[in-house]
């Protein structure tokens, strides 16, 4: 395998955390929440909008690769789109979140993308390729964004 296909296995996968045997979009969920604070979190929001770019671009073009050396439309091992989707669910969370609003910005990504309610559902069967696999998550990822940026609202 030469270098391209290899980094793009990389970039998928999340480092290889795709590649753990149990629920891996919920392992790189995890990572990526436990990340943010010190990746994520202490950026301005525009350096937080132009990272996302990156990695969704990125995702895009690792996944979809990824799909087609497995010879599956959308590979469990894939989880650079469920790191897009938990950043984007932080995205209005300040550089000095609490743990607590992290590990909630986690349980509601999770829910939705493991629920895949409407629209999130209708994304995952109607688009494919790199951008199908990473959209159903940013979807997942701006539902999550808006009820926890409400629930912001209401919790002390």
């Amino acid at each position: 395998m030469n270098a391209l296909p290899r980094l793009a296995l990389v970039i998928a996968t999340g480092g290889g955390i795709g590649l753990l045997p149990r629920a891996p979009g919920t392992w790189a969920s995890l990572l990526a929440a436990l990340m943010a604070p010190a990746l994520f979190l202490p950026l301005a929001l525009p350096a937080r909008l132009g990272l996302l770019a990156v990695v969704y671009a990125g995702g895009a073009w690792s996944a979809a690769r990824a799909a087609a050396l497995w010879g599956r439309p959308d590979p469990p091992q894939v989880v650079v789109d469920e790191i897009v989707g938990q950043w984007l669910t932080l995205l209005l969370s300040p550089p000095t979140a609490q743990w607590r609003e992290i590990a909630l910005a986690l349980l509601l990504f999770r829910a939705l993308d493991i629920a895949k309610p409407w629209p999130i559902g209708l994304v995952d069967r109607r688009v494919s390729g790199g951008h199908g696999i990473m959209l159903d998550d940013v979807l997942a990822g701006l539902i999550a964004l808006g009820s926890l940026s409400g629930l912001r609202l209401l919790l002390p």
